[in-house]
């Protein structure tokens, strides 16, 4: 009986021969990521256990990414502390100012996680670097704290679902309307504790932004992990970026599944979540005459340089509806700038958006972009939970690019096609 991508990355980072689902292990972790909110709890936790030493300088990431640029007094404490944590630990990988970007684009960015690696991060959305054939997964602060003292951390491991995607997919259906209907076929317990794999000829074919989309809202269904099994798509991207050695793990033919669900993307529209479940999912042709207030374009979904680019061309020569205020967010300093040389700020400016600095804020309700009572969003964003970008009688509709930027020209829920 053969092992999973999952399991097979897990047990490498281990001293076993042998591995199941459902087995309790003890694994070496070669990233271990905090931001300005989960961070300062892990260095406390870090420093009451008589912490001295993080346990590998350049294995520990630090990015202030959620509530910077600082939006309060209580934000800019918190900053400064793992500033100072940052610099007395000297690690190497630590981003403030005007290096943030949003830390699950800015990682693979960097060539900071690589295929093969057993990432930790306590964020839930970890899970984004299983795009590059890694086993990423979140944690609690109090974990990360264990992985900085010890860099190793114990897990059970997890069964595995497999999800074959096969036609070709329509214009204007991409990663993020993938994962959104998947999450609506299974829901948003669907997947609980298990690795997400994603296989099958369509997969073969998509872009490595689509695969970081996808695999970044596998928690979204419950899971513990969302991975990609790497090949020429994901040595195109890692190569230029990779500073150290990676390993490119697959399945083996006889690897057992949980469940195996096929999908064919050919008979896919641009799907939409509602409120308030990311698994609330149905087609845009059935979202059509609901009225926004904002629509925001960004996050660690959705905030890529392709992403921008497809939400520039729907934008070119329009305007956003004067009811609608449209935010951009480039995911990371490159991406801006990427941005500002392709001429696609100027487009969104033209278009009456709002650029924001690469930040958290909008997403999370922190700031940036809050709701008011009784507004509507169209965000390009994981999670639509009651209160998650403001007033708890808001409501957020989570799409891809495409339909947000549409929707922002229309002032309604809308399709590219409509234009």
């Amino acid at each position: 009986m053969g092992n999973t991508i999952t399991e097979k990355i897990l047990m490498a980072h281990t001293d076993l021969k042998e591995i199941r689902a459902g087995q309790l292990i003890n694994a070496k972790v070669d990233i271990a990521l905090g931001n300005d909110i989960t961070a300062p709890i892990a260095i406390k936790e870090f420093q009451k256990a008589g912490g001295k030493k993080v346990f590998d300088k350049n294995k520990v990431v630090l990015v202030l990414d959620h509530f910077t640029p600082n939006k309060d007094i209580d934000s800019a404490q918190q900053c400064k502390f793992v500033h100072e944590f940052a610099m007395e630990q000297q690690v190497t990988h630590f981003y403030e100012g005007g290096q943030v970007g949003i830390e699950h684009a800015l990682l693979p960015e960097k060539g900071i996680v690589l295929p093969g690696d057993l990432v930790i991060g306590a964020d839930s959305h970890t899970c984004t670097y299983g795009a590059l054939g890694a086993f990423a997964t979140g944690v609690g602060s109090t974990d990360l704290a264990a992985v900085m003292l010890t860099g190793e951390l114990w897990f059970k491991v997890p069964q595995s679902m497999k999800f074959i995607i096969k036609g070709k997919m329509p214009k204007w259906v991409s990663g993020k309307d993938l994962i959104l209907n998947i999450i609506g076929r299974i829901g948003v317990d669907g997947a609980l504790y298990k690795a997400m794999e994603f296989a099958g000829e369509t997969i073969g074919k998509l872009p490595m932004a689509d695969r970081l989309s996808m695999a970044n809202m596998a928690i979204e269904a419950g899971a513990k992990n969302g991975i990609f099994a790497p090949d020429a798509i994901t040595k195109e991207y890692v190569e230029p970026r990779a500073k150290r050695p990676y390993k490119f793990y697959s399945s083996d033919a006889d690897a057992v599944y949980s469940d195996t669900i096929e999908i064919d993307a050919g008979k896919l529209e641009p799907q939409v979540a509602f409120p308030h479940l990311p698994s609330n999912v149905k087609g845009v042709s059935k979202a059509r005459n609901i009225k926004i207030d904002q629509a925001l374009i960004g996050s660690c979904t959705n905030g890529r340089i392709e992403d921008l680019r497809i939400a520039a061309a729907i934008l070119k020569k329009r305007k956003a509806a004067s009811t609608v205020r449209l935010i951009v967010v480039p995911a990371t300093p490159d991406i801006y700038k990427q941005a500002i040389k392709e001429g696609l700020i100027e487009i969104f400016m033209n278009a009456d958006a709002v650029i924001s600095p690469p930040s958290c804020g909008a997403c999370l309700g922190g700031h940036l972009g809050i709701l008011a009572e009784g507004e509507r969003a169209v965000a390009t964003t994981n999670r639509n939970f009651v209160g998650r970008m403001g007033h708890p009688q808001s409501e957020v509709y989570l799409a891809s690019p495409a339909v947000a930027a549409a929707s922002a020209i229309l002032g309604r829920i809308a399709s590219p096609e409509e234009l």
